[in-house]
């Protein structure tokens, strides 16, 4: 092959990885110009609004400060955040102890069911998230179904007081995010090896033990994923604690739906929104890189 020759070939291969590149950016562009527009660009206005002042009127001073972000630390705020931690984590334990089970039933008993059952996992899913938090908080007023139920079989002599109280509030977590434990939980247990469980029991590991010492580690990034799609939106719910707990339970989304709504402060609940959003972002980080984005691909 002569230098002409391997000019031209040279050239052939640039064409086609302009060519390659352009189609790539032809499919890519709507996606790459959505998320641009409705997700980066809000992110960047809200920080940059987290940088200014507001008078006392609530009109924005457009002047650069990090007062705003020196009062999230001592400003009485971190009482708030951590009560956020603690009912999400509260809210993941239970939905790991509720949608574990329920998505061990389903990959290993299921059988020709299996796509009914997940039908039913995911259908409640349909009605709106609003409607089904009022539903929930019918059924748990003082005259609700339960109170009723236990008023009427003399269980009880008084209403038992269950709305508009922490427990109200974790249950209400639990019933709105349950499903998103136990899907990628599943996809988890789906892809499991059965012959690594028939080697478990030919070497005399009795169930139980062959559970928690086979299925359960290798279903690992099926709990960590679960747990990032139950943990990261619990923190920052605002609706819940409002409907169910009545607006008593402060929470970090809370927070930062009263910052820009009912105090008008639109710079000081814009760093609020931008600190907990760096923050469910680090654990968002941390959950991927020790094995949850494994599951949550083999999920989607």
């Amino acid at each position: 092959m002569n230098i002409t020759d391997t000019v031209a070939s040279s050239e052939t291969v640039k064409r086609e990885k302009r060519k390659l590149l352009l189609e790539i950016t032809a499919y890519l562009s709507p996606i790459i110009i959505i998320v641009t527009v409705f997700v980066f660009a809000p992110l960047l206005i809200i920080l940059f609004f987290s940088f200014l002042k507001s008078s006392d009127m609530g009109q924005i001073i457009y002047t650069f400060t990090l007062d705003n972000y020196k009062s999230i630390v001592g400003g009485g705020y971190g009482k708030i955040f951590i009560r956020s931690i603690y009912l999400a984590l509260q809210t993941n334990f239970f939905c790991i102890l509720i949608g574990f089970p329920v998505a061990y039933f389903i990959a290993i008993y299921g059988g020709r069911w299996k796509s009914l059952l997940i039908f039913l996992v995911i259908v409640p899913s349909w009605a709106s998230y609003l409607i089904r938090l009022y539903a929930l908080k019918t059924i748990t007023g003082s005259t609700g179904i339960i109170n009723s139920a236990l008023l009427g079989m003399g269980i009880i002599d008084a209403p038992l007081k269950m709305l508009y109280t922490p427990f109200a509030v974790t249950m209400g977590l639990v019933y709105a995010w349950l499903p998103f434990m136990i899907l990628p939980v599943h996809a988890s247990l789906e892809g499991l090896d059965p012959s690594v469980l028939e080697a478990a029991s030919d070497l005399g590991s009795k169930p139980v033990r062959r559970f928690f010492r086979v299925t359960v580690p290798l279903t690992k990034g099926g709990l960590l994923a679960g747990s990032i799609f139950v943990f990261i939106p619990t923190v920052g719910e605002w609706l819940v604690p409002h409907i169910l707990g009545g607006g008593k339970i402060m929470m970090a989304g809370s927070l930062v739906a009263q910052k820009f709504t009912v105090a008008g402060n639109i710079p000081e609940g814009a760093s609020l929104a931008v600190f907990l959003a760096a923050t469910l972002i680090l654990i968002l980080y941390l959950a991927i890189k020790y094995g949850g984005g494994e599951s949550m691909e083999r999920m989607l």
